[in-house]
């Protein structure tokens, strides 16, 4: 499913970000990999809040519930 996809790859770019992040010297360059480790988790929380929404109003007892589109 897209969905499982795009969560492995944030979470894939999360882990690369972080283990480049602790190999940072300066400052500056740990603000900037610090950031991006932000925006990325924010990304994944939009989803994940997208996808809550999405369970809250959808019958779970409906067969077609989980078929991808």
């Amino acid at each position: 499913m897209i969905s499982d996809q795009l969560m492995n790859d944030l979470n894939a770019e999360i882990e690369r970000t972080l283990k480049a992040m602790a190999k940072a010297k300066t400052p500056e360059e740990r603000l900037t990999y610090s950031k991006t480790v932000k925006n990325l988790c924010q990304a994944m929380g939009v989803f994940l809040q997208a996808a809550a929404d999405y369970m809250e109003y959808s019958d779970a007892l409906d067969p077609d519930f989980d078929k991808p589109f």
